[in-house]
């Protein structure tokens, strides 16, 4: 037992002093990975890394606002209460401050989607929002490869991301089949 031990901890300093003395340092896979070339040559969002990212920074900047009140006190105001007869849309949230600055950005999303529940308004997602007086291409804005729907009686294009409630349709699809209203 203390033999085969000794020769375990032979081996593994053995190994341990050849990889301190390389010269060389490890290098990250020089080729892009599978994941990213399918989302690069799909232009999946779902699988892009930069949409990752984006993800990721929409729930940080969100993540306060859990809270309705927080995003009442951060200059959010009621625009769309949901639960008209056939309205699918979620409870809206805008700061029209952002949403009149003619950015996309997500770090600072214009409207803010809830749900009612018996607990109060639970937070679904964003929405992304570009007035169509700002906004010159013919064609619609887009945000990773998906267009925005045109909403008319504000007069704004605007994209749903639905960032804390799953979506089995996609992430950025106008409506949620597991969102209450």
């Amino acid at each position: 037992m203390k033999n085969t031990m000794l020769a375990s901890l032979a081996s593994v300093l053995t190994a341990t002093m050849f990889a301190a003395c390389s010269n060389k340092t490890p290098t990250a896979p020089y080729r892009m990975s599978a994941v990213a070339a399918l989302a690069a040559d799909r232009q999946d969002a779902s699988l892009n890394p930069d949409f990752a990212v984006a993800l990721a920074t929409m729930r940080a900047a969100t993540a306060k606002y859990h809270d309705v009140q927080n995003a009442v006190d951060d200059g959010f105001v009621l625009r769309h209460t949901c639960g008209a007869p056939g309205d699918e849309e979620p409870t809206i949230y805008a700061n029209l401050d952002r949403v009149r600055d003619g950015k996309i950005d997500p770090a600072l999303p214009d409207a803010l989607m809830y749900e009612p529940t018996s607990h109060g308004l639970r937070l679904v997602g964003v929405e992304l929002v570009m007035p169509y007086a700002l906004w010159t291409s013919p064609e619609p804005p887009t945000f990773f490869g998906t267009p925005f729907e045109r909403e008319d009686v504000p007069g704004v294009f605007g994209l749903h991301v639905w960032t804390w409630l799953h979506n089995p349709n996609g992430m950025l699809e106008e409506i949620n089949p597991r969102a209450t209203c």
